[in-house]
């Protein structure tokens, strides 16, 4: 790579499935260094701790010696700023992403206009995986092993389980 760029593909990552695995494999052939922001997420009812998705996310990135992962709160713009990036990943998976993720992209380029915001798809078989689809599957005693590695599938039947003790 001619240059040395920084990209940070942010999420909530609860869990981390196959299809933003094969987006941050994308990444990693594009940018020099990427880092995978996993948000604190307040705004969002995680099913995993922050120090949970952590792991799943140190899990899924350890084959890729460019990918790093760190945990954010706050405004994006800060963390992509003071890591030094130059582009932001983010995954669309469907039509129905795009509305909001250009907006997104908007906000963010009147944030940050140095800051590029760089969309890559999942392979098609993992363009209908969502975090949220996974959750629920797994939930309701669903299998989910196709859509996640096999140890995020582990830490969520555990999960599962305890969630379900805890409703007895």
């Amino acid at each position: 790579m001619a240059n040395d760029l920084i990209a940070v593909y942010p999420g909530t990552f609860d869990p981390i499935t196959l299809g933003h695995e094969d987006v941050i494999r994308r990444a990693a052939q594009l940018f020099s260094h990427v880092i995978v922001a996993v948000a604190v997420g307040h705004h969002k009812k995680a099913m995993f701790s922050l120090e949970e998705r952590m792991a799943m996310a140190q899990e899924a990135v350890k084959a890729f010696s460019n990918v790093k992962v760190e945990s954010f709160d706050g405004l994006m713009r800060d963390f992509v700023v003071t890591r030094g990036a130059r582009a932001m990943v983010r995954g669309l998976r469907a039509v129905t992403d795009f509305d909001y993720e250009f907006q997104l992209a908007g906000m963010n380029r009147s944030l940050m206009p140095d800051v590029e915001t760089v969309f890559l798809t999942p392979g098609d078989k993992f363009q209908f995986i969502s975090s949220t689809f996974v959750r629920e599957i797994a939930t309701l005693g669903g299998e989910v092993d196709k859509f996640v590695s096999p140890g995020v599938n582990q830490r969520l039947l555990e999960k599962v389980r305890s969630l379900a003790g805890r409703n007895v």
